[in-house]
């Protein structure tokens, strides 16, 4: 006799007309920053081919009847409001849908697409556009000196309010140190994600979540030469037949002493991400219920330590699930964004995750982490293996600079 379904799981497996549906969850190739396809191209060239895939998936729909489009984006000018507002006109929507941009750092993505999903479900609005875009290349480390780093502003801050500008890089270290996450386990963690992630693209398990983008590149050693248009398919961080032997040989990148790398830690990245939501029962209005994919459950954030931010998702996630009242085993895949080996592996062991049902086409340090688009780029991962593996929950976290957390949960269709 088969077991009862818990009464948590039974409820967000029901169907309802006021569900929040997705239609569609698409991604750019995600590349490797100043190196990459994408290291002459702009975060806002990047999210008009997202978004004008958004609109060519879904033919049916009237452009018009979108009422709203929140992007994620983390490290632009003025948040890439501006940018992002011509990108979506250029993509092809009317002027009469509004826009903005929304900035949770490496939770952005999923922020926006929760933003939209939470509109929809207070009823403000019925269709909406969540996503997140960023250029690591062209915008990671230009920013000017925040105000906060000024002495006569910080020195008077507390401890904890000081450790908000803790390089990232420590605050994984801290994590393993006072978690016990040892080097040669987070090197064997890093190793997997490549092997993973390359299985998968072997395979084509990424081809129907990724648009294709026609961009320039410019050749570094001719400056002056003309740039050659090329199409970018493919992630391009993922390294084949990478070894666990050649993870340990790295030297340590954030302190002397530490365990953290560069190749086990997430990647700096240029990519960009988008997903159409709207109610079930517009969806059945306008004819589209044969096109939904999936639903958007619920999303929840959480703060911590900001010296150890790394573990957000070990806090974020209980809150999403009390919330629903599920358990960690009512979840069938979770993609958890690998920023480090170390607070991915502690935050899976500290909720007790079966490791083998994490990221299974690899995670951030094997495909990248473009720190506005993440989220949103770790949904249009999640929402095609749930399909092909003919599985029902599956759940988005990340932790969030500045120490917090962040958790959705999305069900297919």
């Amino acid at each position: 006799m088969a077991s009862p379904i818990p009464r948590g799981l039974r409820q967000v497996l029901q169907k309802s007309p006021n569900d929040i549906v997705i239609l569609s969850s698409l991604r750019t190739p995600v590349t490797r920053a100043k190196k990459g396809g994408f290291k002459d191209a702009y975060p806002e060239e990047l999210l008009a081919n997202v978004l004008r895939a958004t609109l060519e998936a879904n033919p049916n729909l009237d452009p018009a009847l979108i009422d709203d489009v929140a992007i994620g984006s983390v490290l632009q000018e003025l948040g890439g409001a501006k940018a992002g507002r011509m990108a979506q006109i250029h993509a092809g929507f009317p002027n009469t849908v509004s826009f903005h941009t929304i900035n949770r750092q490496c939770s952005s993505g999923l922020a926006a697409i929760s933003t939209i999903a939470n509109g929809i479900r207070a009823g403000a609005i019925n269709v909406g556009v969540g996503g997140g875009m960023e250029s690591m290349t062209r915008n990671y480390g230009s920013r000017a000196i925040p105000t906060v780093l000024w002495p006569e502003l910080k020195d008077s801050y507390s401890k904890d309010a000081q450790d908000c500008i803790m390089p990232m890089g420590i605050t994984s270290e801290n994590v393993a140190a006072r978690y016990g996450v040892s080097r040669a386990d987070q090197d064997a963690f890093a190793a997997e994600s490549h092997k993973k992630a390359a299985a998968a693209q072997n395979a084509g398990l990424f081809d129907s979540e990724i648009v294709s983008v026609k961009t320039v590149s410019y050749d570094p050693e001719h400056p002056d030469a003309a740039p050659t248009e090329i199409t970018v398919s493919k992630d391009d961080g993922i390294r084949h037949n990478l070894s666990v032997e050649k993870m340990a040989s790295l030297k340590p990148a954030f302190s002397a002493d530490g365990a953290s790398t560069a190749g086990n830690s997430s990647q700096v990245s240029d990519g960009a991400a988008a997903a159409l939501l709207m109610r079930r029962s517009t969806a059945t209005e306008l004819g589209l219920t044969s096109s939904i994919r999936a639903r958007w459950v619920a999303s929840a954030v959480a703060g911590c330590a900001p010296d150890e931010m790394g573990v957000g998702p070990a806090v974020a996630i209980p809150k999403l699930l009390q919330m629903l009242d599920m358990n960690v085993s009512d979840v069938n895949i979770w993609e958890i964004n690998e920023a480090f080996a170390s607070q991915a592996l502690y935050s899976i062991r500290k909720l007790g995750i079966d490791e083998s049902k994490v990221n299974p086409k690899g995670g951030a340090i094997a495909i990248g982490h473009p720190l506005g688009a993440t989220g949103a780029r770790q949904l249009a991962t999640l929402i095609p293996e749930l399909e092909r593996t003919g599985q029902d929950v599956g759940v988005v976290s990340m932790c969030i600079g500045t120490g917090m957390g962040m958790a959705g949960m999305f069900v297919r269709e």
